[in-house]
């Protein structure tokens, strides 16, 4: 298998769709030889603890309410075209994310990682969920298989708590601006929210050269 690193943001539109997009790919090329892993990377690192309310946050950072109304129309469009129920009037908070990356690191070392982050994208973006509470984030584990009340007892430490703002760091040092970013074998960087096309392109070439390398 060949390892693909995603470093991405449960509260970023472009991270969900560029999963949709990924897992698309993936759907059509069942024999793909990607093993993936889930990196954090925040949007907002300095966002309070209890994060704000999501108009005020998106006026301030785009300059009003027509400023967030331009900036988010690609983003719409977007999401339209990858068939994501998106309901962005739905979303009444922007949540400090640090608690959701702590629960995807816990869920990667039960190897529950990836419907761990699926689920998250889809109560931010589809159902309005606050992913800033630890609740919410505790019920969403239980769903997918984790212990509820581990995952209680973790969130009431700090665990892991500095690792994830270690690696959050760590990728900003090493160039990463913006997500979705995709690391494929740890030397190839793919940025962007990459359309299905692109994404099987790639799947093909690495499976013809993983057949060339076995003969």
């Amino acid at each position: 298998m060949i390892q693909l690193d995603i470093l991405s943001d449960p509260i970023c539109p472009w991270c969900h769709i560029g999963r949709a997009h990924l897992f698309r790919a993936l759907e059509s090329r069942p024999e793909h030889p990607f093993a993936l892993q889930w990196h954090p990377f925040q949007l907002n690192p300095d966002m309070p603890p209890e994060g704000m309310d999501r108009t005020a946050y998106l006026e301030a950072k785009f300059g009003g309410a027509e400023g967030a109304a331009q900036a988010y129309a690609p983003v719409r469009e977007a999401a339209a075209a990858a068939g994501l129920a998106i309901d962005f009037d739905g979303i009444a908070r922007t949540p400090n994310t640090l608690d959701a990356h702590r629960l995807i690191h816990w869920a990667g070392l039960e190897g529950r990682q990836t419907p761990v982050v699926t689920a998250l994208f889809e109560a931010y973006f589809e159902k309005g969920q606050d992913i800033g509470d630890r609740a919410v984030l505790t019920r969403i584990g239980a769903e997918k298989g984790l212990d509820a009340g581990m995952l209680e007892r973790l969130f009431a430490s700090d665990a892991d708590a500095e690792d994830i703002r270690a690696r959050d760091a760590q990728a900003r040092a090493q160039g990463v601006t913006g997500v979705p970013t995709f690391v494929i074998a740890g030397r190839h960087v793919l940025p962007g929210a990459q359309p299905p096309e692109i994404w099987t392109q790639v799947i093909d070439e690495i499976v013809e050269q993983l057949r060339r390398a076995e003969a």
